[in-house]
């Protein structure tokens, strides 16, 4: 309280309220890998810098096209004037642009994307490293996906994967969404080629990725340049040429082609998909929903048909506890996913996506929010204001259902205070130890309703 020496008459405001935890956002995934170009104003301005963007045109912006790989069409005259079309696309290598583009279409919102280098550069160990050890620098960024780790050696996308679930488990404010590397293929569901992709993951940090299993045949195609260069046409026994001369010189076989290019459709991983849908269902339902049995955009089916036989080894591990959540087709319902729990799969506490994603929100909340009363006095007047802040937070995610429970004392508890959390120790060495306990609901996983005969009592 000031001295005053004046007589006169002063006003003394006197604050009465806790302090309020803003919450962080949830979903803004950093992206990490090749695009065509890394510019906002000079070449290569944007290379290794995480950046953020808010659509996909924004991303094309600063980041570019896709790679105009060759594709090469056999083009066949028959004798009734139609024409028999064959084309055998190369496999992508790049794809960063495609899995932008599906997390933007599966519900995502701004994102960060880290360029490591141009479509000149091969696919690289050192290369994705870099850009997952920028993304490290960043603040903001709460979910990691990196799609084209799936094109790296299997030594390699284990020691880049490992390194990925690392960094999430030292800053504890992220998670991963990882592929499966063998997601291609069906033999992955086998019980060695299992172990053997489980293994890629690692021991350590396994509560803070998930992992999502077949790959995925989507809606997109192959890009085509806007001159069509890069399909080189071969009609009968003439020379190969692009396909734009063939726009209005032999319109037939021009069509031809177009209508078979609209049916070569990509193969991705879906990791970015999933991204997306992580960021749907935060923004209409919390993050303490699964994002789980919903939907997804610019998918035709798996690439691989899952059933409940092999969903059961994908979703236990008996042996290390890594859980695989499925990407499974239901008749009428289109291409679903069907499984919400991280790799830490045995693990009663961190088992399921959404318990440790509310997590990493509510520490990095109430963090960042509670860096005021850092060197304020270790009294009881701070302990309530700090005990009241957190109070006041965590009732307002009960009222939005996000903790169990009847009143708010079965749905969390935080205590602060000397002989409570604190001893006289800890005063003299100016610790204010804060306790905090969560009932998050969880996911109501297995259904199971039960029928039974009952005699007639009339």
């Amino acid at each position: 309280m000031p001295t005053y020496r004046t007589p006169g008459v002063y006003i003394e405001e006197v604050s009465v309220f806790p302090p309020s935890v803003a919450e962080v956002e949830t979903a803004i995934p950093a992206f990490v890998g090749y695009t065509q170009k890394a510019k906002k104003t000079l070449d290569e301005d944007l290379l290794l810098k995480p950046t953020k963007v808010y659509s996909f045109t924004e991303f094309e912006q600063y980041f570019g096209l896709p790679k105009d790989v060759t594709i090469p069409a056999t083009v066949t005259s028959n004798s009734d004037g139609t024409f028999t079309v064959e084309i055998n696309p190369p496999k992508l290598s790049y794809i960063l642009h495609y899995a932008v583009k599906m997390f933007f279409d599966n519900g995502g919102g701004k994102c960060y994307i880290v360029s490591v280098g141009d479509y000149d550069d091969a696919i690289g160990l050192t290369g994705l490293q870099k850009g997952l050890q920028a993304v490290a620098l960043e603040d903001e960024p709460t979910l990691l996906v990196i799609p084209e780790a799936v094109k790296l050696l299997d030594t390699e996308f284990a020691t880049l994967t490992q390194e990925l679930l690392a960094q999430c488990g030292d800053l504890r404010d992220r998670f991963a969404i990882l592929d499966v590397f063998s997601g291609d293929e069906k033999e992955a569901l086998d019980a060695a080629k299992l172990t053997k992709n489980r293994g890629y993951f690692g021991a350590n940090n396994l509560k803070y990725g998930a992992a999502y299993y077949p790959f995925l045949r989507t809606s997109m195609t192959h890009y085509v340049s806007s001159d069509e260069a890069n399909v080189d046409v071969t009609l009968d026994d003439d020379a190969a040429a692009d396909l734009g001369t063939f726009k209005t010189t032999k319109t037939g076989a021009y069509n031809a082609v177009k209508a078979a290019l609209r049916e070569q459709y990509l193969l991705l991983p879906p990791s970015a998909a999933v991204a997306g849908v992580y960021a749907a269902v935060d923004s209409a339902r919390g993050v303490w929903k699964a994002p789980a049995n919903v939907g997804l955009a610019d998918v035709i089916e798996p690439l691989v048909k899952i059933d409940d036989a092999h969903q059961d080894e994908l979703n236990d591990d008996a042996t290390g506890g890594k859980s695989i959540n499925a990407l499974r087709a239901f008749a009428g319902k289109g291409t679903l996913v069907w499984g919400a729990r991280t790799l830490a799969g045995n693990d009663n506490e961190w088992r399921y996506v959404p318990v440790r994603r509310f997590f990493n929100m509510v520490e990095e909340s109430i963090k960042k929010s509670t860096y005021w009363a850092v060197f304020e006095s270790n009294d009881a007047n701070t302990w309530v204001k700090v005990r009241g802040m957190i109070e006041n937070y965590l009732t307002q995610k009960w009222r939005e259902g996000a903790l169990a429970g009847a009143t708010t004392k079965e749905a969390f508890f935080v205590r602060c205070g000397l002989g409570v959390t604190m001893n006289a120790q800890d005063i003299l060495e100016g610790r204010m130890n804060v306790e905090i306990g969560m009932a998050v609901v969880r996911p109501a996983e297995f259904i199971i309703i039960k029928f039974s005969h009952k005699l007639q009592t009339s």
